[in-house]
């Protein structure tokens, strides 16, 4: 049946059901009861997103294939599925589709390029102060429609924030290993595992950070670089929903007059872990207390696992311009809150820098895996308005290239170098290549077998 055919018999022109047919507009209810009718089908049959039959769901694949810009780079002429064509074609032509895609996607990128990538973010993330306006009027809105009023949001409300996006909530033992959640775009729903894990990787977090993606619109992952900007924007959005800016701000202002600012009041306000209060402040700090910060998150033995600054701190690098992976100097407060007393304290230090002085709050963030140091640090002149600022902690650093830690000191090498053979711990992961697909190191066989398993279940 034509477009012409159908507007016939429903009493509309073919452009408008052409719109219809192409999702650029929405069919009022008498219209679908007219084309349900018309048709021959029931209102639920037309609306259902499942293809009828096989043959229809080959068609739509074939079509769907030949628009993507991967096939497109074949330069084929367009195919048009007539009646005569078999399925088995059918079924060849989109089983070649599905390899030429992952094979495109395979090499998402090497080490190298992944550095470069994730410094590129770091500096358009200092920029901008670490601010994303576009993500707060997001959150905003989100916020605004589960009335949300004041303090940490129930659970009733992150509930009622995923039924507002249209999904309903699956809690699961068996969730894939390589992912932390999993939205099924058919059904609607998004599968969480059922634990008590606390911090940046709770079950409400998760959750947030997941309807992040589809509140922005991403779409697929172009390259790594891509991946990377999502998962910052994702992790974003979440942070901005249990730390509203509207309430926060007022919060951060207030503290700030009284002298009185800390991480750990921020966490305790609005229930969230410490690491997403101190990467909190960092998006508020700039645009809303005048106040220029850095973030560090390392582990016991220096290494950088996440960082950021726009108050002047020189972080170690490598040639590609990349923090991570690298080790701090041991005299910055994130290593020395392990060697503190009560290292699950909050940890305060000044540390000389050849660059200037910085005032550090630090704190241990215990996790399954294993422990993390959660650093915020200012400079000197600023340190008057936070909390701790009274502390008699201080160590002098000359790193990153300096003698204080890179080197051992001269006479201590000259009586040791030569004279010893240490026993490397392995490092597996230096050799091993980065994880391919568009979701780097996500298996998809277990995903697509997980959701076949649960496709039909109410």
């Amino acid at each position: 049946m034509t477009l012409s055919d159908l507007g016939e018999r429903v009493g509309r022109a073919p452009s408008q059901l052409s719109l219809l047919e192409n999702g650029k507009r929405e069919p009022k209810l008498s219209l679908l009861t007219s084309l349900a009718s018309a048709l021959g089908v029931s209102v639920e049959e037309l609306l259902s997103k499942q293809p009828p039959s096989r043959r229809a769901q080959l068609e739509i694949a074939v079509e769907e294939a030949q628009r993507d810009p991967v096939y497109q780079t074949l330069n084929l002429p367009h195919l048009k599925v007539g009646k005569r064509v078999p399925n088995d074609v059918l079924e060849h032509i989109v089983g070649l589709y599905d390899e030429l895609k992952r094979r495109s996607a395979k090499p998402t990128a090497t080490p190298e390029e992944a550095r470069r990538a994730n410094a590129d973010l770091r500096r358009q993330m200092r920029e901008r102060g670490n601010y994303f306006e576009q993500i707060e009027k997001a959150a905003a809105e989100t916020l605004d429609a589960v009335n949300y009023g004041a303090g940490a949001l129930s659970q009733g409300q992150i509930l009622a924030i995923a039924t507002h996006h249209g999904f309903s909530l699956r809690y699961v033992q068996d969730l894939p290993r390589s992912v932390r959640s999993l939205t099924d775009h058919v059904n609607r729903r998004i599968y969480l595992k059922r634990e008590t894990t606390l911090g940046m990787h709770s079950p409400r977090t998760i959750l947030l950070q997941t309807l992040g993606h589809v509140v922005l619109g991403h779409q697929r992952p172009r390259d790594f670089g891509d991946f990377l900007r999502q998962r910052v924007e994702a992790n974003y959005f979440a942070a901005a929903v249990l730390i509203p800016e509207s309430t926060a701000v007022t919060y951060l202002q207030e503290a700030k007059h009284a002298r009185d600012l800390s991480v750990e009041d921020l966490r305790d306000v609005y229930s969230v872990s410490y690491e997403m209060a101190a990467h909190r402040f960092t998006n508020l700090a700039y645009r809303h207390l005048d106040l220029v910060c850095h973030f560090i998150r390392n582990d016991e033995t220096g290494i950088i696992y996440k960082a950021y600054e726009n108050d002047g701190l020189v972080f170690p690098t490598d040639e590609t311009g990349a923090i991570e992976g690298q080790r701090m100097c041991r005299q910055w407060s994130g290593r020395q809150v392990f060697a503190s007393p009560d290292r699950y304290s909050i940890y305060y230090q000044y540390t000389d820098k050849p660059n200037g002085t910085h005032w550090c709050v630090a704190h241990v963030d215990p996790s399954r895996e294993r422990n993390f140091a959660i650093t915020l640090g200012v400079p000197y002149k600023e340190s008057r308005w936070f909390r701790g600022r009274e502390t008699t902690n201080r160590t002098k650093s000359n790193c990153p290239g300096g003698e204080c830690c890179v080197r051992p000191p001269a006479e201590m090498a000259a009586r040791w170098e030569g004279n010893v053979w240490p026993s490397a711990r392995a490092h597996s992961h230096v050799l091993s290549a980065l994880p391919s697909g568009t979701f780097p190191g996500v298996d998809e066989h277990d995903v697509y077998t997980f959701l076949e398993n649960y496709a039909h279940d109410d």
